[in-house]
């Protein structure tokens, strides 16, 4: 009995013994900038497990006790080798040293080798910034949402446009973000660039299929933007001159390998240039007339310690247009101001905490003076936004990340003021609504066999519209009654759960199978006539009248890796439904009643389609090819009489092909080629005659039934370096765009001839093309 009970004692004492299991965990950071690096992988050779750093390049593994080699690898970096003898909880940070010879190639991507193929995610793509500023731009200017264009599944909104569309869905149905501050309108100069400064930013990550659960209120997409940390190694300063534009950027250390900053800013000076052209003219009102944009971006960390570290980031831009004539002048600014603070905390090795406090504001004026009379348009959306996030490592093959989001949105109708000499024509109050967005989520990442890999997540959201606000009724007349309601009085109230789930099956070493569900709630809506988000659009929240647009995705994919990871492949299959889409009613639109909803007709959607990628990862010579089959439908009971009609973004097919080569350490050479089937638009199909006037007829199921000639252009581009030493750089990029001339439509109108008393009226299709062949030149520098 006694030998038993040693036995027994022996048995609970070497199974404690396993079940003690030790943390390593860090931070993985670029030796010569101090900045973090996220997507860094972390392999515990003897296991063949091990972990990626997060978006602030923390990591954990949790193993048992044991001497291990640990390898840490990021694309264009050399790997680090680091022996432990896993005794306890351990801390290590790295700091990986550039190589030299992957950095001169010119492709490099912060994922690891097999992410695609490993990962759950699904319509994933994440591009770094030497990725972008190698392919062809127009006028010079880097532009990062036209290269997530040349994507599968992603469509421009038109032509030199940064506005996109994603899987079927509208502009408003993209969730765009920039050091986690939403960004309401992505666009300067009308929308040909965006307000994205290359300099200032270090990646960004596109997210089409499977949107995880800490991601929420959009339908169709999450464009997730980063912005660079700053050197806190050394001061350093980069910058640009193009034909429009010109940058510089300024970053160094606060103190030494603890605090750094980085400051840039950019302008057109298309005002400056033209000036001299527009007062030989004669025209005053065109000599005093000019158009600019300017946007600044700032950022400010602090480490504290290892388990404490703090950012600042903002940004700030503005498009200025201004005609000022002897009997009429005009003032058009609008733009986007946006603010973060992040404080990064670990509880544990095992525990990680973000939160952040932000700031999102979009202004949008328009003044207008003529013959003593004064008028003033403005609108607006601005957001105070308050969101936790924990992230919690318990082994090596399985992560938790759970949180809650606040945010309180005021939201700024298009409002009308305007004076007469001494007389005012205001409202009595502008009829501001306001609204309440909250959720929690949580989602499980785990490994459940060595070829099964889930990621399951669960997100509950709601929103309140809440007073002041008066709500005007329409009535059969024409006339309205009105409803008031008092500060923070309940108006309408909403709220919905959003499973999201994703497996992925290992077939074999190369190859995997995903499947992932997904289902979104949007409550703020885009009022707009256009293709894509323009100046004047309004944002409004859900109401009584306007529901919360719902979609639900389901997607399938074949994901494989060639010759030895070099090339990467995949097939995405999905179906999205579409619930509560919003159009303007027939013959409405934004300003015909004062309440804006109250022009809406509602109805639902789908959207399904193929996506084929082929994509070289490094090498000399690399790109990719991309192909979406796609098709997407609308269904609304008071628009073209009830008939189904395709969605003015449907386009049967959209390729693209991205290829870059560098001949040598001084020339890198990239091209660029798409392709995309004609959109949709309606057309008028006769005439009617009324007392010998003659206007359009269209056919019952008129909308968007005719279709565009197809869209296609070729770009190029070549990259010198003329200058590299230890302290300065200097490169020129020349490149052309729409090579052969091609003469896409820009604006398509309708042109009559001939007299309707002989009834030899004729109307013939004409259009307008904006963008020819266009070469540009920059010069960059970096010191």
């Amino acid at each position: 009995m006694k030998n038993f009970g040693i036995i027994v004692l022996c048995c609970i004492l070497t199974m404690a013994v396993q079940a003690q299991r030790y943390t390593l965990s860090g931070y993985v950071k670029d030796a010569a900038t101090g900045e973090t690096l996220p997507g860094a992988a972390i392999t515990l050779k003897e296991l063949g497990k091990g972990a990626v750093s997060n978006e602030y390049g923390f990591f954990s593994i949790t193993v048992n006790p044991g001497k291990y080699t640990a390898a840490v690898t990021y694309l264009s970096y050399k790997t680090q080798v680091d022996s432990i003898d896993l005794k306890q909880n351990t801390r290590r940070n790295y700091s990986l040293q550039s190589n030299a010879t992957v950095t001169k190639e010119v492709v490099v991507t912060a994922e690891s080798a097999k992410k695609n193929i490993e990962g759950t995610q699904m319509g994933t793509e994440q591009l770094t910034m030497e990725q972008i500023k190698t392919l062809p731009v127009i006028l010079g200017e880097v532009d990062l949402l036209k290269t997530l264009q040349l994507l599968p599944g992603v469509q421009s909104s038109g032509e030199g446009n940064s506005g996109f569309y994603v899987r079927g869905g509208g502009p408003d149905q993209n969730l765009i973000l920039l050091d986690e501050a939403t960004v309401y309108n992505s666009g300067h100069l009308f929308g040909f660039f965006s307000v994205f400064n290359s300099d200032a930013i270090a990646n960004v990550t596109l997210i089409k299929g499977g949107m995880p659960a800490d991601y929420g209120g959009r339908l169709s997409s999450v464009v997730d933007v980063k912005m660079k940390e700053g050197n806190n190694q050394r001061f350093a300063v980069t910058g640009g001159i193009g034909l429009i534009a010109s940058r510089l950027t300024i970053e160094g250390p606060l103190k030494k390998n603890k605090s750094s900053f980085i400051i840039s800013g950019r302008r057109t000076y298309i005002d400056v240039l033209t000036l001299p052209l527009r007062k030989a003219s004669g025209n005053e009102g065109l000599a005093n007339s000019g158009y600019y944009f300017y946007d600044v971006n700032a950022k400010l960390n602090y480490i504290f310690s290892d388990k404490d570290r703090l950012y600042l980031s903002g940004y700030f831009g503005r498009d200025k247009f201004k005609f000022a004539g002897d009997q009429f002048t005009l003032n058009f600014p609008w733009g986007n101001a946006t603010g973060s603070m992040r404080w990064n905390h670990l509880f544990t090795d095992k525990l990680f905490l973000n939160t952040t406090a932000i700031f999102s504001d979009y202004t949008f004026e328009l003044g207008a003076g003529q013959n003593g009379f004064n008028l003033k348009l403005f609108s607006g959306i601005r957001d105070y936004t308050l969101k936790t996030d924990f992230e919690y490592y318990p082994t090596a093959r399985h992560s938790i990340k759970y949180g809650t989001y606040y945010s309180f949105h005021v939201f700024t109708p298009s409002t009308i003021t305007g004076q007469s000499d001494t007389v005012d024509f205001s409202p009595e109050k502008i009829n501001k609504q306001y609204g309440n967005e909250a959720a929690i989520y949580v989602l499980d990442d785990f490994e459940l066999s060595k070829r099964i890999k889930i990621n399951a997540g669960l997100r509950f959201s709601l929103f309140q519209q809440i007073g002041p606000y008066d709500r005007y009724i329409e009535k059969g007349d024409g006339s309205y009654d009105t409803v008031v309601y008092k500060r923070a009085q309940n108006i309408a109230y909403y709220q919905g759960l959003e499973p999201r789930f994703a497996i992925r099956y290992t077939l074999n070493e190369f190859s995997s199978v995903k499947a992932s569900y997904t289902r979104t709630n949007q409550y703020l809506h885009l009022a707009s006539t256009s293709g894509s988000t323009l100046p004047a659009d309004l944002w409004i929240p859900s109401s009584q009248l306007v529901k919360p647009q719902v979609a639900t995705q389901y997607a399938v994919g074949y994901f494989r890796n060639f010759n030895k990871d070099i090339f990467e492949a995949s097939v995405e299959v999905y179906y999205k439904d579409l619930t509560n889409q919003i159009e303007f009613k027939e013959g409405r639109s934004p300003g015909f009643s004062p309440n804006v909803e109250n022009d809406f007709s509602f109805g639902s959607g789908k959207s399904y389609g193929a996506e084929f990628f082929v994509k070289k990862r490094v090498g000399k010579f690399n790109g990719w090819v991309g192909y979406t089959h796609a098709y997407a439908k609308r269904y609304f009971k008071d628009i073209n009489n009830g008939v189904p009609f395709f969605a003015k973004y449907d386009r049967r097919h959209d390729g693209s092909i991205v290829l870059s080569y560098q001949l040598s350490k001084k020339w890198t050479f990239g091209t660029v080629f798409v392709y995309g089937s004609g959109a949709a638009f309606s057309a008028p199909t006769g005439y009617v005659f009324i007392n010998n006037n003659a206007g359009l007829y269209y056919e019952d199921d008129y909308r968007n039934k005719f279709r565009l000639a197809p869209y296609h252009r070729l770009d190029l581009s070549a990259t010198l370096i003329s200058k590299k030493t230890e302290k300065f750089e200097s490169s020129w990029n020349f490149s052309i765009y729409n090579v052969y001339n091609r003469q896409n439509q820009y604006i398509i109108f309708l042109e009559q001839s001939g007299n309707i008393a002989t009834g030899e009226l004729q109307t013939k299709v004409k259009q307008i093309t904006v963008f020819p062949i266009i070469p540009s030149v920059t010069w960059n520098f970096k010191f």
